[in-house]
């Protein structure tokens, strides 16, 4: 019988994958599409989330950035991070070195799709196949979440994020946050000649109408875009627990707060492992405590962040504020790095 069967296989998945490999435990990936598999991110890894990679002996190349950087077009303040840097990584390059890593721990990869699960106190039944642990790797709007009645209704404003390439030689290395009255930039450095321009806010429209709420930043882009825009959405994701007997969510399967503190890679990455430790240890239970314990810094100051985005008055607050406070601003960045 399989150890771990995990329906999925995104940065999540193959991460849960990885660590069960490394726990000794037998790992089987159930995924449709065939990897790499691209999709909208802000492309920034935060320095734990980079750490806790090369732990896991990924090997991936990126462009560094060493801070966060806010701007409003009046003010900006920026923060740097105390130890390592971050790592700007293009999502296929960053899902191609996790699936190396999966291959050469032995993990096997089925094409198919896991949506419906039976289980009992032994084992669960997906896909023709039998398992001692089931783990729900299958994306922002689960399936096998909403199948198992794990969804709760998700309060607050519905946002939505848009990203698109640009061939240009990165002008900072910081990670830039645009803030207007309509949304956020995100500028992520990803290759010594790649940026790529996330956009995230509540209100639907087109990418270039978005970016033209932002003046600064549009004037600093040369040329065409050079690769398509990918949105995803709505972002918030509640979840009534990450658990379902055998089953258990990883990933923002789990369930997800925003994309505006820019931590999902790596809080994925670390919940896989934290995930696989309680199967290791035959603690299942611990899981979702686990969880909630290990995001709660990032679930606060996001949901607070988000609360300034709903009204035009309060977004305008956040630079100027982060500018006076300039300690608490790197405390802060410091603390979800």
């Amino acid at each position: 019988m399989i150890d771990v069967l995990v329906a999925g296989g995104g940065p999540a998945g193959l991460a849960t994958a990885v660590h069960a490999a490394l726990a000794g435990m037998e790992a089987v990936i159930v995924e449709p599409r065939a990897c790499p598999v691209d999709k909208a991110c802000g492309e920034g890894i935060m320095p734990g989330g980079v750490t806790a990679l090369e732990a896991m002996g990924v090997q991936i190349e990126g462009r560094a950035f060493r801070g966060i950087h806010y701007l409003d077009g009046r003010k900006d303040v920026r923060a740097t991070f105390s130890t390592t840097p971050g790592l700007g990584v293009r999502r296929t390059q960053l899902h191609a070195a996790l699936a190396r890593r999966a291959a050469e721990l032995g993990v096997k990869t089925i094409t198919g799709k896991i949506t419906h699960v039976e289980q009992n106190r032994d084992a669960v039944q997906a896909a023709g196949l039998r398992a001692r642990w089931l783990v729900a790797a299958d994306g922002l709007h689960s399936p096998l979440r909403r199948s198992l009645g794990l969804d709760l209704p998700a309060r607050g404003p519905r946002r939505y994020g848009q990203r698109r390439h640009y061939r240009i030689e990165p002008w900072t290395d910081f990670v830039e946050v645009h803030w207007s009255s309509a949304g956020e930039a995100y500028v992520t450095p990803v290759a010594e000649d790649l940026i790529g321009i996330a956009i995230l806010s509540s209100a639907r429209r087109g990418y270039d109408e978005h970016l033209r709420a932002f003046p600064a930043l549009n004037r600093r882009l040369r040329g065409p875009a050079v690769t398509p825009v990918r949105g995803a959405g709505p972002l918030r994701q509640a979840v009534r627990t990450r658990r379902a007997q055998r089953v258990l969510l990883v990933g923002d399967a789990a369930g997800y707060m925003d994309a505006l503190t820019g931590e999902g890679l790596s809080l994925a990455v670390r919940s896989a492992e934290l995930l696989v430790r309680c199967l290791a240890e035959d603690r299942p239970e611990d899981y979702d405590g686990a969880w909630l314990r290990l995001s709660r810094t990032h679930r606060l100051l996001t949901g607070a962040l988000v609360q300034a985005t709903r009204r035009p008055g309060t977004a305008r607050l956040v630079v100027p504020a982060a500018r006076r406070l300039p300690g608490l601003f790197t405390g802060i960045v410091r603390i979800l790095a």
